[in-house]
């Protein structure tokens, strides 16, 4: 009996990725439907249908995350009851090939059918915010929750709690366009999609809101306030009346503790925190660069490699340590953590093998987030200190179980980067007060060590890594802080270059459709030549000079910069140097372009942290 072929070319009725067209509306797909809900738009002003709308989607987001967590639940216990099958010898077989064969399918979705489903998706919410009015397509959330349930279901260590807020955000976007909303009233529904989508996803209504404001606003503004509010309420509504009102984490025995020496553990586990939390982003961002620069690495293949080498992680801590934790999300021994059962040694062992596992799988390319595996291992990184303690001092377990909750906020405040956050989720997931005071040091002592330690947040810094600068980069809490970060923050990526081999006509002509100020100057393998502006090339035409470009720039310096040069230090070269532009090259090779920057960019950057200090 032979197999029907399967096509995967896009046809009639389906998007060009091989999403239904239902999940894209583009401009043309907004006028048709823009007739639909006449009564709205006839009954109700902008303000009244934006609140309305809000509303709906509080309940579509809240439906949605509540269906990615039971979709993920149910492909990983599938996973398990697979294993349990084939019984103890073939066991480990089950659970190495897992995660590869999810990233295999992934891999595929990823490359051929829905790119921007790759990694945690706050990144691409972030992009679309600040760079498209807050456009994402339904069709990216679709394959999001596709891919995101295969990834994380059979077994990669990812968490889901990003690719929730990436739906919803496509989710809200998408019923803005629907409705026909004004670009700003679109933009201004992805936050509250992304609200109600973590509110959901961590059953966290407080923490969702100040995450909206401190990783994708930059501002507390009363104005978003509101309809962000309205959504959260919504969301955590739907999701506790699905799953419940009781916490996502279960901490033993802290209900009645007082303020007691031992608490200053908070100290250590908040220094170790930085550290740790500052390598795990190295580890993350410098695999997912050299993953990026292989050329001989098929795309579709990454997500498999990753997913194997998850594999032999996860099999080789549950070997010695009885866990599953480095597999899938890991909330099992996570709240074993919490209840002081585990010893010090096996929570090590789990937060080494999580650790390295994530990093490399999220380097690989899988469709998945950060939050959970980020939780995990403050856990188990506070856990330890307690259990030694416990051990060193003879001290009561419900001490381990005290420290595994301060390790959770410090690492989540050291990684993530939102102080107010991290200790409101931390509280509302476990629903426990009683440690918040050494909560809120040992937060404190990690934020501000790791933001010494790395100036540049993990998404910013992923979007920096994929050549993506905001068009309104976040102020960073100062005007003494944005000066000292990389210039490739807000450079710009894509630049327009001229080819040295053309002559001054032909160069001038091709670069006036551009209307920039100054233009790279490329070979023939594309490498930097020179710089050269457009009043340059005109002036030398009126004077009657002839010849290609690059006899044009011979007995001219070329001014450089490298990536990583603070935003300080160019604005310094482009004043001292006289210039209005300079592209910025790579440090191993100088000749190699990566893009290109100017006093505008600055000059814009500066005009954002004026606004903001002004407020």
């Amino acid at each position: 009996m032979s197999l029907p072929v399967i096509s995967f070319k896009p046809c009639e009725g389906w998007g060009s990725l091989g999403a239904p067209k239902f999940f894209d509306l583009n401009d043309a797909d907004v006028n048709r439907v823009k007739r639909f809900p006449n009564w709205l738009r006839i009954h109700f002003d902008d303000s009244q249908r934006y609140l309305i709308l809000c509303i709906i989607a509080g309940a579509l987001c809240g439906l949605v995350a509540v269906s990615f967590h039971f979709s993920i639940e149910w492909v990983f216990h599938g996973v398990l009851a697979i294993r349990d099958h084939f019984g103890p010898r073939t066991s480990y077989v089950v659970l190495l090939l897992s995660p590869a064969i999810g990233g295999l399918i992934t891999g595929f979705i990823l490359t051929y059918i829905a790119p921007q489903a790759v990694g945690s998706g706050i990144p691409q919410v972030k992009q679309a915010y600040h760079n498209d009015f807050g456009y994402i397509r339904l069709r990216d959330g679709f394959w999001r929750f596709i891919a995101g349930t295969i990834s994380i279901g059979t077994g990669n260590s990812l968490g889901r709690e990003g690719p929730t807020v990436h739906i919803c955000s496509a989710v809200a976007s998408g019923l803005g366009r629907y409705f026909g909303l004004a670009r700003r009233r679109i933009q201004s529904m992805v936050p509250v999609g992304m609200g109600a989508g973590l509110a959901a996803a961590f059953n966290t209504p407080l923490s969702a809101i100040t995450f909206v404001f401190e990783e994708l606003l930059d501002d507390f503004s009363s104005k978003a306030l509101g309809a962000v509010l309205v959504a959260v309420v919504i969301g955590a509504v739907v999701e506790r009346s699905i799953l419940g009102e009781h916490p996502i984490f279960n901490v033993g025995g802290l209900d009645d503790f007082q303020l007691a020496w031992w608490m200053l553990i908070c100290v250590p586990v908040g220094l170790a925190a930085a550290f740790t939390g500052h390598y795990f982003i190295e580890i993350l961002l410098r695999t997912r660069g050299k993953v990026r620069e292989s050329k001989r690495f098929p795309m579709v293949l990454r997500p498999a490699a990753g997913g194997l080498i998850v594999g032999m992680i996860g099999c080789t801590v549950l070997y010695f340590s009885g866990r599953l934790g480095v597999f899938s999300i890991g909330y099992q021994d996570l709240n074993s953590s919490l209840q002081g059962t585990l010893a010090w040694d096996i929570l090590l062992l789990l937060f080494v093998g999580k650790l390295i596992a994530t990093a490399i799988c999220y380097a690989m390319g899988g469709s998945g987030g950060l939050f959970a595996p980020v939780l995990f291992l403050g856990v188990m990184l506070g856990g330890s200190f307690g259990m030694a303690a416990v051990q060193a001092f003879d001290l009561s377990l419900e001490v381990a179980a005290g420290a595994a909750f301060l390790g959770m906020g410090a690492f989540f405040a050291a990684v993530i980067r939102c102080p107010l956050t991290s200790m409101l989720i931390v509280f509302e997931m476990t629903q426990n007060y009683s440690l918040i005071l050494p909560l809120m040091v040992g937060n404190m002592i990690s934020y501000l060590l790791s933001s010494r330690l790395r100036a540049v947040p993990v998404y910013d810094a992923l979007l920096i890594q994929d050549n993506v600068s905001l068009k309104r980069m976040p102020s960073y809490q100062g005007e003494q802080d944005w000066r000292n970060l990389p210039i490739s923050a807000i450079m710009t990526h894509d630049s327009v270059v001229v080819q040295g081999s053309e002559d001054l006509a032909t160069a001038l002509e091709n670069a006036g459709a551009q209307r920039h100020h100054g233009y790279p100057v490329v070979g023939k393998e594309g490498e930097l030549i020179g710089m050269v502006t457009h009043h340059e090339m005109n002036d030398a035409l009126l004077a009657g000079q002839s010849g290609v470009v690059s006899d044009f720039l011979a007995p001219k310096k070329l001014v450089s910069v490298y990536p990583d040069n603070s935003i300080r230090d160019v604005a310094n070269t482009l004043v001292i140097e006289d210039v209005m532009q300079v592209p910025v090259v790579s440090r191993k090779d100088s000749r190699k372009l990566l893009g290109i920057v100017t006093l505008h960019d600055i000059a814009r950057q500066q005009n954002a942290i004026d606004e903001s200090l002004a407020r």
